[in-house]
């Protein structure tokens, strides 16, 4: 009998990867049954899914639809949400965490693999203390690490995607025609990059080929290191359009966010200063990579397939 591998952000990049790469390998087709858990059953993406997979209800705000959804599963592929809130923001993603954790562990499932992201606050020695988004999924893993189940933890670069719908990285046109993207990094930063939608499921499937062999490890992600303007010189590469990077003052960046305005920049700080995974990011990447299960795409490629359109 399959295995019931339930998957959490179903309906988003990183599940529906999950859900993707798993129906499509021959071996983990048959090893594991997908149950997909949304807070929106009714919502189109939610409909295309129930054509492949049982779709379920379940939201961390209610804790009996979890205990529903996670009944007589075996895996659990689980991840968070942020809240770009520094009140309360950090508590609110770590209790959502933690809530689905202690659900899976009371239902009886076997194995858990959670997304996480770097311990900002702790590498930096508490230099960046705003980048909560990280810091919150940092500790549900810590969480997870002390619960009576096997466990391994996903850690993604920066998306891909980001580049399509994140309003700080659009190129905006410039008098002279040219395409600008104005950041308060150094040009010389460096950039992990992950095809979040196309490769998730690559590093996932490694861990549900050979769980115990990747049980309590961490696959810290990425397909691409790029410099800050090494990315853009790729966008125009692609795009045909001369798309430039351009550092500015912190202070004039914070200004011109719309949202979150001491969480991006400090998280931009963070990654040029300490690297996106610390120290040994490179090394970290690298093991990674040659452990997922699959070819990774490179930025180049990713946006070939996915063509940025400036207008």
């Amino acid at each position: 009998m399959s295995k019931i591998l339930a998957v959490f952000g179903a309906t988003g990049q990183q599940g529906s990867s999950v859900i993707d790469y798993v129906l499509q390998d021959p071996e983990l087709s048959q090893e594991y049954k997908i149950r997909a858990i949304t807070r929106d059953v009714n919502s189109e993406k939610a409909k295309e899914l129930k054509e492949k997979v049982e779709v379920v209800y379940g939201d961390v705000l209610e804790r009996a639809s979890l205990e529903a959804a996670l009944t007589g599963v075996h895996t659990v592929f689980a991840m968070t949400t942020p809240t770009f809130d520094l009140e309360g923001g950090l508590e609110a993603e770590y209790n959502s965490g933690k809530t689905i954790a202690d659900v899976t562990v009371e239902k009886g499932a076997e194995y858990i693999i959670f997304s996480t992201l770097p311990p900002v606050k702790e590498i930096s020695g508490g230099k960046y203390s705003n980048v909560i988004h990280f810091d919150a999924k940092a500790k549900v893993e810590q969480y997870i690490r002390g619960l009576p189940i096997k466990s391994a933890f996903y850690s993604p670069g920066g998306f891909m995607q980001n580049f399509q719908n994140t309003p700080f990285l659009a190129p905006r046109q410039a008098s002279d025609g040219t395409w600008i993207v104005a950041l308060h990094n150094s040009p010389k930063a460096p950039w992990y990059l992950i095809d979040a939608v196309g490769d998730t499921g690559k590093f996932i499937g490694a861990i549900l080929a050979e769980p115990d062999k990747y049980e309590g490890k961490t696959f810290c992600a990425a397909s691409t290191l790029c410099t800050f303007e090494e990315v853009f010189a790729i966008i125009s590469k692609v795009t045909g359009r001369t798309v430039v990077y351009k550092q500015i003052p912190a202070e004039d960046f914070k200004k011109s966010l719309p949202f979150a305005q001491d969480i991006i920049p400090e998280t931009l700080s963070y990654l040029e200063e300490f690297g996106y995974w610390g120290p040994k990011s490179e090394e970290l990447v690298a093991w990674a990579a040659e452990n997922a299960r699959g070819r990774l795409s490179t930025f180049e490629e990713y946006l070939e397939a996915n063509p940025l359109h400036l207008a």
